[in-house]
């Protein structure tokens, strides 16, 4: 099972490419930049990798993209996870990024954005992995803080398919950025939101209502409203949720509570993802174990999802054909 999972076509649409950052990948760029870190050495850093609260990975979160510093660098770590990709036969992925960590570094907007898009690029031109770039409000700033960085972005938006928020849900919901979101709608792009993960279920009808969201990262807190699921279900609104992260986070105390199959059997197009896999303990092929280890997900339950992840990406009609037809191949073939 473990090796029909990895070899399974999928697509990942909820990963913080900052996320990605692996310790032995931070412990080399802090050496190459002049940063002293605050860890000995791997091994240390990786003990500090147990979470009691999303507060808690972020405050480390934050701390380890400050060895992020250059073109090169954000090309380095964009390309360590494409090579994760291409080993998982993940063949479409819709990564995040979050400039204003970077940014109000005094990071330029062009270093962050130039070193990302040029390993995407590669990933097609050499292992045939589309993608589409989302950029990331964080929510703890002030909405004015966002239309600053939507500014900064506006020479780079045909790099750029759509606009997400993520960082602290607590606090900060939907409504603090509506002005902005209807602005980014106007201007063609698609968007996203966390919502329901450590906030309540109705994050996610105010993402959808307020917002206007194309999709729901996380989402998992809808389940406490059952007239929400039937919406979700209805208006096939896709989850991009992610168990490694919901149990490490203690959303669930144990995979063996996670929600993830008990919506996909209620009718909601939910998907798997990893979120920040350098931090929670696997990237997706992992997540998908997880899910036959905790719950007993069958193969059928594994190929509906990963047909979700094609289904709900963002990607061109034309490339959802060629990624069902690949899917197919490979369930026949099995």
């Amino acid at each position: 099972m473990d090796q029909f999972l990895n070899d399974l076509p999928k697509a990942e649409l909820h990963l913080h490419l900052e996320g990605s950052l692996e310790p032995e990948l931070m412990f080399a760029l802090a050496e190459r930049n002049g940063i002293a870190l605050p860890y000995s050495a791997v091994d240390q850093l990786r003990q500090a990798y147990n979470f009691a609260n999303l507060q808690e990975f972020l405050d480390l979160y934050y701390q380890g993209a400050a060895v992020l510093l250059t073109e090169q660098d954000f090309y380095d770590l964009t390309w360590a996870y494409v090579e994760r990709c291409k080993a998982q036969n993940i063949l479409h992925i819709e990564p995040f990024f979050d400039p204003q960590t970077h940014t109000d570094r005094g990071i330029p907007f062009a270093t962050v954005i130039s070193g990302i898009s040029r390993a995407l690029q590669q990933a097609e031109t050499e292992y045939g992995i589309s993608s589409g770039l989302i950029m990331c409000f964080l929510r703890h700033l002030s909405e004015d803080a966002a239309f600053e960085t939507l500014q900064q972005a506006e020479p780079y938006l045909d790099q750029i398919i759509g606009i997400g928020l993520d960082s602290s849900e607590k606090g900060h919901p939907p409504a603090k950025f509506e002005r902005v979101f209807a602005k980014v709608r106007n201007m063609g792009l698609l968007t996203v939101a966390h919502a329901g993960e450590e906030g309540p279920a109705q994050n996610v009808i105010d993402a959808l209502d307020i917002l206007k969201v194309d999709r729901i990262d996380h989402g998992v807190r809808a389940i406490d409203d059952p007239q929400l699921i039937k919406r979700l279900a209805e208006e096939k609104v896709a989850l991009t949720v992610c168990p490694l992260s919901n149990t490490r986070l203690k959303v669930f105390d144990d995979m063996s509570q996670h929600n993830i199959l008990q919506m996909l059997e209620q009718g909601v197009k939910v998907t798997v993802n990893s979120d920040d896999p350098a931090y929670f303990g696997g990237y997706l092929t992992e997540n998908f174990i997880a899910l036959e280890k905790g719950l007993g997900m069958t193969q059928e339950q594994a190929v509906e999802l990963a047909r979700n992840s094609f289904e709900y990406s963002f990607a061109k009609k034309e490339r959802k054909e060629e990624l069902f037809a690949l899917l197919d191949r490979h369930c026949v073939a099995r």
